[in-house]
């Protein structure tokens, strides 16, 4: 294997240094993000952003001999933590594109600001808790941890001026071009203004508690992601000023019709002067302002100490609601005197204070974007039912079981194929089939109202045995599936909650079925969760089968998640953390032996995140002995593609659209008998080593090529996508050289079903 140039290594210190300068020279700037996460909505976008646990293994460069290869350049990873923050951005392009449908670019909005949200309270939150705790360390991309700290603030506010600019000046404008406005209270006419006045009598002022703050009333407790009115006060008696806060009940919408599509903040309606004067009766109101606290809410439960999980994470969740102030968001006209007492007494830097034009908490657009205007949204798809379950669409439910037999697999796609009358009817089936002894399941997010959950209940009642590993530690899922998690047990479920310091993360299910005198096993994996909400917006895979060889796989894994049990290889499964990384490491190897014995070689990979230092240097390898790597990667990336000497064979796409892709694929030329792997894994140091995650292996010759295509199609230059440079910059490619838009392979899929079905668009 030769190694990089000096040249190569020159460019990749070049490189590094500018990332360093980037941090230290880029120019703070204001702008607006705010961002709310309300029940309703937290169970269906928070996996819209990467997931945001914290990677905190170090990479041992001295183990990088044990993967085969000598030492690679310094400088060779992207920044996670600016690799996360372009991601946001390519989010907030779609919202600023005029081509995206007017309340899908106010849905993109709302997004960017909820993915926001979350990464202040998790990476943000995590970096400094480290940083003030001393275990910090120089990240993989070698930026010292206040550097990157830093940078964060430095593209947060950039991009916050962005997203606040697109707002004010593109969408806003265009909404009431539409007959929808957004107005504040001083455009409401005089009738709008009363008529808010009765709602705000009789509907928000009994909920509002104005809390005075002097000598015998001590600064409130302000809650994470709560919007809030300081207001300044005088007393005409002693004309003295007081300050007092009144939160902004969360409960209730975030925007309130005026009249028909007129929409006002109700933040608006608390800080109209006749309001605030019913809220302090007697009192000179002399000056509000709106602010919002971001606070660490990231959880930490020391599961070796704790006897009873469940417990110990409800006990948590109490405590997570006072996590530390990691961010202050204010209005850009806030006086420096309440500015000054705020960040006193909620202890946050002047570096932590984001001042931004109003409104406020632009989540709220989420309610926007639901508005019943169909003309301005994507136009509508219904899945319908895989052809391999049905030979036509119909009203009655597909007999899963008999389409499966004979290893007659199914390869599901989702949303494109139905979740419904797939992997919902599978379970929904097995629960009603008598022939069923047991049903296995793990769970990791699920919805409220879970046909999956009621299947498993009906099934435990019916004398199957049910064996459900729920994941209590689900981001901001927690409170949901402790709640389930409880209703199946009650209904005679056994429910466990997986291994001492893992999360569970593969998406398996199992039946175990009675035919005749034999025990047939039938299998589902997927890429994604059971959650039929998310199902119908999230790309995902999902390998239905009767094969003995997955199914007795599986049976070995829900006996060592629920049980005692050593085994760690496994037929055709890699699992994490024991065999996943280095399953995947030494099929990356083999592709170089295949290249160099003139056999067709090639990596193709699409995933939602790819940090692993580990699984990065084997593909730098493969790329310098002439392999071909491709990777699809929505979220963050710490690989830097077309650096001559180490990675001018590796290409980066990225690809954004109406659906969130989620799947994850590994295709290896293999010497012209091509392998293919899906599963729950991304490339990232707590799946691969504090998770347990699982692929399976794709043998159809069909499916194969069929996921080959995908990736294909993917990374194609004809294809709309963004491309990430040696750099660090992604750089969006939609339209080709003559300005006609490049295919969008969501809609590709789309209308492929269409046709299907004899509905495709002219």
């Amino acid at each position: 294997m030769s190694e990089p140039s000096a040249q190569s290594e020159a460019r990749q210190s070049e490189v590094k240094q500018s990332d360093a300068a980037r941090v230290r020279h880029a120019q703070p700037s204001v702008g607006s993000l705010t961002a709310h996460r309300p029940h309703t909505i937290a169970a269906t976008v928070s996996d819209l952003d990467p997931d945001l646990d914290a990677d905190l293994d170090g990479y041992d460069e001295d183990a990088q001999a044990g993967y085969g290869g000598a030492q690679l350049p310094q400088g060779r990873f992207l920044d996670r933590e600016r690799s996360w923050l372009a991601f946001n951005e390519r989010v907030l392009e779609l919202a600023e594109d005029p081509n995206t449908p007017l309340l899908e670019r106010a849905n993109f909005l709302a997004i960017f600001a909820s993915n926001l949200d979350e990464f202040f309270m998790v990476r943000v939150a995590g970096l400094k808790r480290r940083i003030a705790t001393g275990v910090a360390t120089r990240s993989a991309s070698g930026l010292q941890p206040r550097e990157v700290l830093e940078l964060i603030w430095s593209r947060s506010r950039e991009l916050m001026a962005r997203h606040a600019a697109c707002y004010q000046e593109e969408l806003a404008p265009a909404l009431a071009d539409e007959g929808i406005h957004v107005v504040r209270w001083h455009e409401l006419t005089d009738k709008e203004q009363s008529r808010l006045y009765t709602l705000f009598m009789h509907r928000i002022f009994p909920v509002l508690t104005p809390l005075a703050v002097d000598p015998a009333h001590p600064f409130p407790y302000i809650s994470g992601l709560s919007l809030n009115l300081a207001v300044v006060i005088e007393n005409p008696v002693t004309g003295h000023e007081h300050f007092a806060r009144v939160k902004v009940p969360p409960l209730l919408s975030r925007f309130l019709e005026a009249s028909p599509q007129r929409y006002v903040p109700i933040e608006d309606i608390i800080a109209a002067p006749k309001h605030l004067q019913e809220l302090f009766p007697g009192m000179n109101i002399k000056q509000h302002h709106m602010f919002r606290l971001t606070r660490n809410e990231d959880l930490e439960v020391e599961e070796d100490d704790a006897e009873n999980l469940l417990k110990a994470l409800e006990k948590e969740l109490m405590r997570r609601r006072f996590g530390p102030p990691v961010r202050l968001e204010v209005e850009e006209s806030i006086d420096e005197e309440v500015l000054d007492l705020l960040m006193r007494e909620l202890k946050i830097g002047e570096s932590e204070v984001h001042p931004l034009p109003g409104p406020l908490d632009l989540t709220g657009l989420f309610a926007i974007a639901g508005l019943d205007r169909p003309e301005l949204k994507y136009p509508k798809f219904v899945a319908g039912t895989h052809r391999d379950l049905a030979e036509v669409e119909s009203a009655s439910a597909p007999d899963i079981f008999a389409a499966l037999r004979g290893d007659h697999d199914v390869l599901l796609h989702h949303p494109y194929d139905s979740f419904s009358t797939s992997v919902q009817a599978f379970l929904e089936q097995a629960a009603a089939d008598p022939n069923v002894l047991a049903i296995k399941q793990t769970l990791y997010r699920t919805s409220g109202d879970s046909p999956i959950v009621d299947a498993l209940i009906d099934a435990a009642e019916s004398g199957k045995q049910v064996l459900v590993l729920v994941e209590l530690k689900a981001r901001f899922d927690e409170q949901a599936n402790i709640k389930w998690a409880r209703k199946l047990e009650e209904a005679g479920c056994h429910v466990v909650y997986g291994l001492v310091g893992l999360k569970t993360h593969c998406k398996l299910s199992l039946v175990v079925r009675q035919e005749g005198d034999n025990l047939v096993r039938y299998s589902h994996v997927g890429t994604g969760n059971y959650h039929p909400k998310t199902a119908r917006l999230y790309e995902d895979l999902g390998l239905l089968t009767a094969n003995q060889e997955v199914g007795a796989d599986l049976s070995d894994l829900f006996n060592r998640l629920s049980g005692y049990s050593r085994r760690e290889t496994y037929r055709r499964l890699l699992v994490a953390p024991k065999s996943l990384r280095d399953g995947l490491i030494t099929r990356i190897n083999r592709e170089i032996q295949h290249h160099r014995a003139g056999r067709p070689a090639y990596v193709r990979i699409k995933v939602n995140s790819i940090v692993d230092e580990a699984i990065i240097d084997a593909l730098y390898r493969a790329s310098q002995a002439g392999v071909t790597v491709d990777v699809w990667v929505r979220g963050i990336c710490a690989v830097r593609p077309g650096v001559a000497g180490l990675s001018e064979n590796i290409r980066v796409r990225s690809v954004l659209g109406r659906f969130l892709e989620h799947s994850r694929v590994f295709a290896f030329g293999n010497g012209g008998e091509p392998e293919v792997w899906i599963g729950s894994a991304d490339m990232m140091h707590r799946n691969l080593d504090r998770r347990i995650e699982a692929l399976v292996r794709v043998m159809s010759p069909a499916h194969r090529a069929t996921l080959n295509r995908l990736l294909e199609t993917g990374m194609s230059d004809t294809t709309a996508s963004w491309h990430l440079g040696a750099d660090g910059n992604w750089t969006r490619h939609a339209t080709d050289p003559d300005g006609q838009p490049l295919r969008n392979v969501q809609e590709m899929l789309i209308d492929a079903r269409r046709r299907r079905r004899g509905t495709a668009t002219p």
